[in-house]
């Protein structure tokens, strides 16, 4: 499945090698594609890069979790109606309105569902 082009994607994970394999097959897939390590980095780099067609998140990071992120994500209005895909290993549910892949996971799997939402975004 190949992405249409220029649809972009921020990864959120603390993990440096989930971040790294997950970036690299979905540039594969033709995404444009941003990492950032914290909730706090993603939020920096959201005022630097276009704004992204969704944000993959992990929930358990240093400096700001994943849910304090989508916390500062909802209370700002340009960033609010970002999509967000909750990703952990935490059995915990994803709040309500998000989409959750829970690791250890697939990623055919990761690939399907960022297209399917970033097409419902073009």
């Amino acid at each position: 499945m190949s992405a249409p082009q220029c649809l972009a994607v921020l990864i959120v994970e603390d993990d440096d090698d989930i971040r790294e394999v997950v970036a690299s097959v979905l540039a594969n897939e033709g995404f444009q594609v941003y990492e950032a390590e914290t909730g706090a980095r993603a939020l920096e780099l959201l005022r630097e890069i276009p704004h992204p067609s969704l944000i993959l998140a992990d929930l358990m990071m240093p400096v700001m979790n994943g849910w304090e992120l989508i916390k500062a994500l909802s209370q700002d209005d340009r960033l609010a109606t970002l999509p967000v895909i909750v990703i952990s290993a935490v059995d915990e549910e994803a709040p309500q309105g998000f989409r959750r892949v829970r690791k250890p996971f697939d990623l055919d799997e990761v690939v399907r569902i960022v297209a399917e939402l970033c097409l419902r975004r073009t």
